[in-house]
């Protein structure tokens, strides 16, 4: 099941928490960071992020049937950032669409596995909190794309930083429910 794949390699979700965490500090630090320059870290962040989904659903794939959620999420992001990479001067205008298909999207199946997992798996909310945060997030950048350079990379830097710390409260929740479930074995 999608929950032990959590809950055996939960230090991945900690590891992308972190990584969110990191990226959003960083743009917050130094909010005169151009928007080709944002484009291209955030296209490594999205890859980057999608690199571990990929391995966390390929880890867990022999375990549970629902491995392909982690898949999709993982292979959205590798796409969303390979695009980043192959024209960035396109992409930073298109950037703000990108992110927010792939926020809805990745946002949708996160609560989606949450809630057909929310009997196997403690700490589901967190999940759904973060791809209700991510779901948010898209329909904030589709509903006002004109939004300013700054005003955007603030409300990237938030968003980065919150889904940073949802998946890094996931993960520690699910890290209690290995030891439970292994003391009682």
């Amino acid at each position: 099941m999608i929950g032990e794949i959590l809950s055996r390699y939960w230090w991945m979700t900690v590891l992308r928490g972190v990584f969110w965490i990191l990226f959003g500090i960083v743009m917050l630090a130094w909010p005169g960071i151009s928007l080709l320059s944002l484009t291209i870290a955030l296209g490594i962040v999205i890859f980057a992020d999608g690199i571990v989904n990929v391995g966390n659903a390929f880890a867990g794939r022999k375990v549970h049937e629902d491995w392909w959620v982690l898949l999709l999420v993982g292979l959205t992001g590798i796409g969303v950032g390979a695009l980043t990479f192959y024209s960035p001067q396109t992409t930073a205008i298109a950037l703000v669409f990108y992110v927010a298909i792939w926020a809805i999207a990745t946002g949708l199946l996160q609560i989606a596995a949450a809630i057909r997992l929310r009997k196997q798996l403690a700490g589901e909310i967190w999940w759904i909190l973060a791809g209700l945060a991510s779901v948010v997030f898209g329909v904030l950048l589709i509903a006002r794309p004109a939004a300013g350079a700054l005003t955007l990379l603030w409300l990237f830097a938030v968003y980065a930083i919150a889904f940073g710390v949802l998946l890094v409260l996931l993960a520690f929740r699910v890290r209690r429910g290995v030891k439970r479930i292994t003391s009682a074995v």
